[in-house]
Order: C-alpha cells, then sequence, then structure tokens
C-alpha cells in the first residue's frame, strides 16, 4: 500500500524527533511492503519566520490532500511575546479545525522496564496501569465566547464553557467504541455539582451507556480524579471527558507514567485521516543536541498506523520493539538520571534493529 504523510515538524526538538519516527515508518514499510510518502510543510514558529504566520494556507491545504499527517511540536521563547493570534500554539487550533477533528486519544501506560520513574509509591503502581483518556477536542470554554469588559470592579475577562448535544454524542460514541476494545471500562469527568454544561454531559453519556450494556459506567468529578489518578491510577481504563479537563488530567496522567517523552496522542475526526503528535512541547533548551527523547513521537506514528490505515501488525511492531528496547536497559537523556544515555538517533537506532 502507499500512503501520503504530510510532515510538520514545527519548532525546537520536532524535527529531530519526527526524523526518526520516518525511519522508523520507512523500516515498516521495508518490512511490510508498504511505501510511504513523507512531505513537509511549515507550521508554528517555524512558519512564523518563513511567512509571518503561524499556520499558512499551503500547509493546511497539503493536510487536507494527505492521508494522514505527523507532528512533532510547535512554539518556544522566540515568539512568545507575539499576540495571540499569531503565537505559534494559534495554528495547532486552526489545523484541529480545519481536518474537523474533535477526538484525542491520549495513553498513559507505565512501562514495566520504567517503574522507577514513576512518583508514585511502589504499592500503588506495583500492578503498572494502562489508561485511554478521550478529550473532546473542539469544543468547551477554548472555543466558546470570550471577550473583556467593565464590570462591577473594572476592567474584567470572560471565557464561556459551551456544548451542544451533537459535540457531547460523538465523544461518548468514541468513548464506548474505544471502552469495547479495551477493558470496558468508563468513567466520565464532569463537575455537574456546579456546571450547567457539565449536566447537560452527564445526561448524555448515561443516555449513551445505555446503548453499551456490556460496559461498565461511572461518574466522577473532576476534582476527585485529579486525587483519584495519583491514589490509584490502575482503577482506570478510558477516561472521557471535556476539553479543558481533558488538558489538564491528560497531562498529570502524564506524569505518573515517569516520562512526558513516552506517551503518544492522536487527534481524529469522522474520516479515518487524523493528526498524530507526541503530547510534549518543543523543549527549545536541548533543540539539536541530540538528546529528545523520540519514543512518543515513534508510538505516535504506530498509532497512526493502526487508526489511519488499519494496519494493526504493524502497529504491534512498533510498540513490541520499544518494549524490547526499554527492557533491555537503553535509556534516553530524560531517563538517565545523569548515567550514560543514547542520542535521539542512537534509542531510534536501537529500535530499528527490534523491527
Amino acid at each position: 500500500m502507499r500512503y501520503n504523510i504530510a510532515l510538520l515538524k514545527g519548532d525546537g526538538i520536532g524535527p529531530e524527533i519526527v526524523d526518526s519516527a520516518v525511519r522508523v515508518l520507512e523500516k515498516i514499510g521495508q518490512k511490510y511492503g508498504h511505501e510511504f510518502v513523507f512531505t513537509p510543510y511549515l507550521i508554528g514558529g517555524a512558519a512564523i519566520d518563513a511567512c509571518g504566520e503561524p499556520l499558512p494556507k499551503e500547509t493546511v491545504a497539503g493536510c487536507l490532500a494527505s492521508d494522514s499527517v505527523l507532528l512533532g511540536a510547535v512554539g518556544g521563547p522566540k515568539w512568545d511575546t507575539l499576540p495571540g493570534n499569531l503565537r505559534p500554539e494559534k495554528a495547532l487550533l486552526g489545523i484541529r479545525a480545519a481536518m474537523e477533528l474533535f477526538t484525542n486519544l491520549r495513553p498513559a501506560k507505565l512501562y514495566p522496564a520504567l517503574k522507577d520513574e514513576c512518583p508514585l509509591r511502589a504499592d500503588i503502581v506495583e500492578n503498572g496501569f494502562d489508561i485511554m483518556i478521550v478529550r473532546e477536542l473542539t469544543g468547551g470554554i477554548y472555543f466558546g465566547e470570550r471577550g473583556m469588559r467593565e464590570g462591577k470592579w473594572g476592567e474584567e475577562a470572560y471565557d464561556t464553557e459551551c456544548y451542544s448535544r451533537m459535540e457531547i454524542e460523538r465523544i461518548a460514541k468514541v468513548a464506548f467504541e474505544t471502552a469495547m476494545k479495551r477493558g470496558k471500562h468508563v468513567t466520565s469527568i464532569d463537575k455537574a455539582n456546579v456546571l450547567e454544561s457539565s449536566r447537560l454531559w452527564r445526561k448524555i453519556m448515561h443516555e449513551t451507556a445505555e446503548r453499551y450494556p456490556d460496559v461498565e459506567y461511572r461518574d466522577m468529578l473532576v476534582d476527585n480524579a485529579a486525587m483519584q489518578l495519583v491514589r490509584n491510577p490502575a482503577q482506570f481504563d478510558v477516561i472521557v471527558t471535556s476539553n479543558m479537563f481533558g488538558d489538564i488530567l491528560s497531562d498529570e496522567a502524564s506524569q505518573i507514567t515517569g516520562s512526558i517523552g513516552m506517551l503518544p496522542s492522536a487527534s481524529l475526526g469522522e474520516t479515518s485521516r487524523g493528526l498524530y503528535e507526541p503530547i510534549h512541547g518543543s523543549a527549545p533548551d536541548i533543540a539539536g543536541q541530540h538528546k529528545a527523547n523520540p519514543i512518543a513521537t515513534i508510538l505516535s506514528a504506530g498509532m497512526m498506523l493502526l487508526h489511519a490505515f488499519g494496519l494493526s501488525k504493524e502497529h504491534d511492531a512498533i510498540v513490541n520493539a520499544v518494549d524490547a528496547v526499554l527492557n533491555a536497559g537503553y535509556r534516553t537523556a530524560d531517563l538517565s538520571h545523569g548515567a550514560p544515555y543514547l542520542t535521539t538517533e542512537e534509542i531510534t537506532d536501537k529500535i530499528l534493529e527490534q523491527i
């Protein structure tokens, strides 16, 4: 099979980690008889420097014409003083909207080889954990009405949380369908004791749960969820939640795995095309030093093979290769604690050897 993949390398360590993922995909193509055609496009700070805007029209057109998209990272202090509409991060919201991506899948898995990296007590993570966070991506407070106004106490700012039935129904379906392929357990996170938007969220989640009698379902308030993630993460299978709550909780979940450099993500819509990226940032402080951990991006490429192209054997080959490398004791700089470590290119070489 032949697949066209748009590459959005972005800023900081983005080009380095995307190059590693490309090498892995090329090896997969050689082994399984696929052809991957890669086309780079500008995004984020690199696009601002080149053409004055974070998301050029050419980039949007290229992504929409591709079979899938692989993203590195955007942003950095160089562009922090720009107005909000010109910040590199604005490109992320723009490309998600242009591609009509409404679901963000963020797995948070504790690898047995990295148990010592987990900040939680050993007895809490003795049996590990494997969580899939399903985050609604295009609604909620990030996209609601906002502005500045004169209030009772002077100047004030406001942001509006708004969700429609359609937005909640479609993310609920993704969550329950995902659970059916995993542990058949869904935890819906909201703030229904305070927020009207969460009350509608909970109502529709309950309606959806009735159509999936094989899936165990429960509600959980977001403040309790934040506590439960560090108290007993193994209790969770699939977590489904709104845009803002998902943003916060998925970052918390990433930290209890031991390293943010290990975690991939997939942003999906109604079509098979998606946007795949590591959850970490551009790490400009280590850019060009060969210290970046490429595993999250490599695993994101693996998620692309599974979700965009339906290549389950190829996806498993990448996951198993990463497991083997970690079990063999190889580590990148973020996991070395001052001990000798492998460079970005060297850890990629080890993964390639296992495929």
